[in-house]
């Protein structure tokens, strides 16, 4: 029996097809690398946008709470510096200092406690990009299989 050997359009065909698929899988991940960098711009821009929105509450909370602090410690000493006058006529000068200066410090420790927890509450943290980048490095897992 004579053995078929391919001819030149067969060759050809055949070149055709092998350069066919090349391309396809040079452009399939082509995509998948255009995909990647497009989700990595987003993802910085999403925590950009986080870092910037929480930074701005920070900023607006901070100027109001120093300049309510300052307003407060000038009305605070005149207020106790009037409890002293007062205390003043019915015991001596010192004692009535001590009393006042000592249920100041109680209610400034309870101040600062309180003030210490809520600063705590502010998250710094960008919760939604982390999330978005651990479903995004899923979907690339999945992409790559």
């Amino acid at each position: 029996m004579a053995e078929k050997t391919p001819s030149d359009a067969d060759r050809v065909q055949h070149a055709w097809r092998n350069d066919r698929e090349s391309a396809s899988f040079a452009e399939l991940i082509q995509n998948i690398v255009s995909d990647v960098q497009g989700l990595v711009r987003s993802e910085i821009r999403l925590a950009k946008t986080e870092i910037k929105e929480d930074a701005t509450a920070t900023g607006r909370a901070s100027s109001l709470l120093v300049g309510g602090t300052i307003l407060a410690v000038y009305a605070i000493g005149f207020l106790l510096l009037t409890v002293v006058y007062a205390l003043a006529t019915a015991m001596s000068n010192w004692l009535a200092a001590l009393i006042v200066g000592v249920v100041v410090a109680i209610v400034a420790g309870i101040l600062m406690m309180v003030g210490y927890q809520r600063m705590k509450q502010v998250n710094f943290k960008p919760e939604q990009t982390v999330d978005s980048i651990k479903e995004d490095v899923e979907w690339v897992k999945q992409q790559a299989r």
